[in-house]
């Protein structure tokens, strides 16, 4: 059963930790290109057309692979999460449904109607297309972060001692959970970050190839279309730092009054401490125990006041992973069913790191934005290679920063897939190695290479469509819309999607 659980167990964190990936830059992305298009039916102006099919077609592959990627996730919960599944699924199911219904049907419909509509919908009609595909994405990422919310801190449910499964009470409950009101503006200013960081990035290498060719053709391009898009991505990445900071802060707050051993963890703090300090390096062997890891450089007073809002005092008090061990301990026992001792604390390497590898590679994104917006003031463009260096080299630092953010959550509630409620609803919880399928662990390892081996494959796919069609830059253009071709009888469709 042990070699079952964690094949299990890395199997679902390769295939969504690669999903996660394509998931932030969709979610972004698509509001942003819907601005591009609703600038050149406002404006007129034939760049903002060029940035919209330019970046579209971007949008289009990364949505396509993301498709693909996350099918998988909902096959793992009846293949090698069967048990998990029979547990949650009254509650789990139905956030997973409205997903389903907001990204198979209204996505869908909508991104079709967007692709095949700029020659047969009129300009309103198919720029409504495109916001309702970004609305629907958006919203499709809140019913994901409801079940996954559930799954951090479970509320709307009763515990049937009957069928040994949890129940629905309320799905209002389930959607108004406090954990999901905190991770969504989070995750979606995150998303934001990504896509702001990709456009700008994109069109930053763009700008400077274009000025440093000296023709004043190219130059004038670089001027008129390439420097909008840098300094929109450059605010929006402002903007959503902003968010993200400003929510990260609550979310950590909650996360301490939910799962105070996942973010003490995430700090390396082992007792309980007044106006504890904040970590910049702490060393210890893999695997370390309290014992075993030492703080280097530490700034008085940081953490207690990121998880309370106090520096010192009785209020800034946080519990150390210890004093959380032995609370578990003393609710839910020191021995799982076969006997061997639980430990409630999860991995302080992988907690400490994540967390802050997920703050810290944040700091790429802020460097290109005011980099970028100081560049481009009154007008400017610029020609220097290593402000388009930043450009290339900063664009995937957001989709890492993510995807720690997102291992930091997950592993972070270890041993537990489902925590338990701390205000009360103690049964409604299942320890991770209680949820897994009942398979021979060569079954799981075959799926596992498998899947790690498609999806391999399909990460080459997604760079190489990216690379093509990100260096073929903005497209020649002219306006298919229903209206312009009433006034041109020579206008014909634009090859857009394929």
């Amino acid at each position: 059963m042990q070699w079952t659980l964690d094949l299990a167990r890395w199997q679902f964190a390769i295939t969504t930790v690669y999903h996660f990936i394509l998931v932030p830059l969709t979610i972004g992305l698509a509001p942003l290109v819907a601005g591009m298009q609703t600038a050149w039916v406002v404006t007129k102006n034939e760049r903002w057309l060029r940035l919209t099919k330019f970046f579209g077609k971007l949008l289009l592959i990364n949505f396509a692979l993301g498709v693909a990627t996350g099918i998988v996730q909902e096959f793992q919960f009846g293949m090698t999460w069967s048990e998990y599944s029979r547990f949650v699924g009254d509650v789990f199911g139905a956030p997973l449904a409205m997903e389903a219904l907001a990204a198979f049907f209204v996505e869908s419909t909508f991104l079709g109607l967007w692709i095949f509509g700029w020659d047969r919908l009129s300009k309103k009609v198919h720029l409504a297309c495109i916001w309702l595909l970004a609305i629907a994405t958006n919203l499709s990422a809140f019913f994901i972060l409801a079940a996954n919310s559930w799954m951090q801190h479970p509320v709307g449910t009763v515990y049937n001692e009957a069928t040994g499964r949890a129940e629905m009470e309320s799905i209002w409950a389930v959607l108004t959970n406090p954990t999901l009101l905190a991770a969504f503006p989070h995750t979606i200013s995150a998303a934001f970050l990504v896509a702001g960081t990709f456009v700008c990035g994109v069109a930053t290498w763009w700008m400077v190839r274009l000025v440093r060719s000296r023709k004043p053709e190219l130059v004038e391009l670089a001027r008129s279309t390439y420097r909008p898009a840098v300094v929109l991505g450059a605010v929006v990445m402002l903007v959503a730092g902003v968010g993200v900071a400003v929510s990260g802060d609550a979310q950590g707050k909650l996360m301490y009054e939910q799962q105070p051993g996942k973010m003490s963890a995430a700090e390396g703090l082992c007792e309980t401490e007044e106006g504890a300090a904040f970590s910049l390096l702490t060393v210890g062997p893999i695997g370390a125990t309290c014992d075993e890891i030492t703080h280097l450089i530490t700034i008085p007073g940081v953490a207690s006041f990121l998880g309370t809002g106090h520096f010192s005092g009785p209020e800034s008090a946080l519990p150390g992973v210890d004093a959380v061990q032995r609370d578990m301990e003393a609710r839910f026992g020191t021995t799982d069913a076969n006997g061997d001792p639980i430990t409630y604390t999860p991995s302080l390497a992988i907690s400490y790191w994540s967390f802050r590898l997920m703050i810290g590679l944040a700091v790429f994104s802020a460097a290109l934005a005011l980099w970028a917006l100081w560049a481009t003031r009154k007008g400017r463009t610029s020609d220097s290679t290593w402000l388009a260096r930043l450009g290339i080299v900063a664009i995937p630092m957001p989709f890492l920063a993510c995807s720690f953010g997102w291992i930091f959550t997950e592993v972070g509630r270890q041993p537990w897939v489902v925590a338990p409620n701390p205000t009360g609803i103690d049964q409604v919880r299942l320890l991770t190695q209680q949820g897994v399928s009942d398979l021979p662990p060569g079954v799981v390892l075959t799926s596992m290479v498998v899947f790690t081996l498609l999806y391999a494959a399909l990460g080459v796919v997604w760079y190489r469509l990216i690379h093509r069609y990100a260096i073929e830059g903005v497209p020649q253009v002219r306006d298919e819309s229903p209206e312009a071709q009433a006034d041109d009888d020579t206008a014909r469709p634009l090859s857009f999607a394929y």
